[in-house]
């Protein structure tokens, strides 16, 4: 297990790995359609943490453990990346898609009282209200300009999928795969999306890919940094943290991907834009400096 000084670093690190995945997909879906390219990646992943798992020996889950993982998998991976892909290719803006994903933690806070009877405190609603609101300021600040909030019914109906698959899924992990090796249990998670990609593309798409450059280097961004690494460090903050706390910090994604468009594409960031940076920045700092002990249950999973 990391040491509490390594496991301080990791929220930090994993947003801004997170963060890269919106503009992943901007770059890659030009050359291929959404289920097509999301097959590979997974394919690609599974290989890869095969390697992982066979070098640092992990061990196997139960039967039981895989079924668990494999229903994480179809949540996490292939309802919330499908949703997200599919909402960007149906015409809906980067930062649109963003914007309503961001809406997890409200979400992910209202289960998690109902479902799992957490508590939620004061400072911490505050801090969730607080932080959608930054995340709406930034994005609002930032596409008022581009006049890109056009979407279509579909790609509205993509996005709510995703935000949904996201939530349920990093609760059930939560609930569930604690006491999963987090090698094997992210492998099985992969096996199920794969599979889904697979189907998914067989019935709605032409699977044909244009492998040009961009779209290697975007799949390989893809798979090393977003499959392998964000998701491993998602599922051990899932793991480690309380739902609520793990979930505050996907509203930083929208804002630091917005300065990653800045810095890669010399996209602007207004005055309104870095206010509201800062306010979700606050917000999320409400939500995780609230002791559990005092305002909420701990998380009890069962296998």
């Amino acid at each position: 297990m990391p040491s509490p000084q390594l496991l301080r670093w990791v929220p930090l690190l994993f947003v801004l790995l997170w963060s890269t995945g919106f503009i992943g997909a901007k770059f890659a879906l030009p050359y291929a359609e959404p289920f097509t390219l999301l097959g590979i990646r997974m394919y690609i992943t599974l290989a890869l943490f095969l390697g992982l798992i066979y070098h640092f020996r992990a061990k196997w889950p139960t039967p039981r453990e895989a079924a668990h993982s494999m229903l994480v998998g179809a949540l996490v991976h292939a309802t919330y990346l499908g949703g997200v892909f599919s909402a960007i290719n149906a015409g809906m803006s980067a930062g649109l898609s963003s914007l309503l994903v961001g809406l997890q933690p409200i979400l992910t806070a209202l289960i998690a009282w109902g479902w799992m009877g957490n508590r939620i405190s004061r400072k911490q609603l505050l801090g969730l209200t607080l932080g959608i609101l930054g995340v709406a300021t930034v994005l609002l600040s930032g596409q008022a300009e581009q006049e890109s909030w056009n979407f279509s019914g579909v790609s509205l109906l993509f996005a709510m999928m995703a935000l949904f698959g996201i939530t349920l899924g990093t609760l059930y992990q939560k609930r569930h795969c604690g006491q999963v090796d987090l090698l094997t249990g992210t492998f099985y998670q992969f096996l199920a999306s794969a599979l889904i990609m697979t189907l998914l593309s067989l019935l709605f798409e032409t699977r044909e890919v244009d492998w040009q450059l961009p779209f290697i280097a975007a799949l390989a961004w893809l798979v090393l940094v977003l499959s392998l690494g964000a998701i491993l460090l998602l599922m051990l903050m899932i793991r480690e943290g309380e739902s609520t706390k793990v979930a505050s910090y996907f509203y930083l994604t929208p804002p630091v991907t917005a300065l990653i468009a800045w810095v890669l594409f010399g996209e602007q960031v207004t005055s309104w834009g870095m206010a509201g940076i800062g306010l979700t920045a606050y917000g999320v700092y409400l939500v995780i400096r609230t002791p559990v002990s005092a305002h909420s249950k701990p998380d009890t999973g069962s296998n």
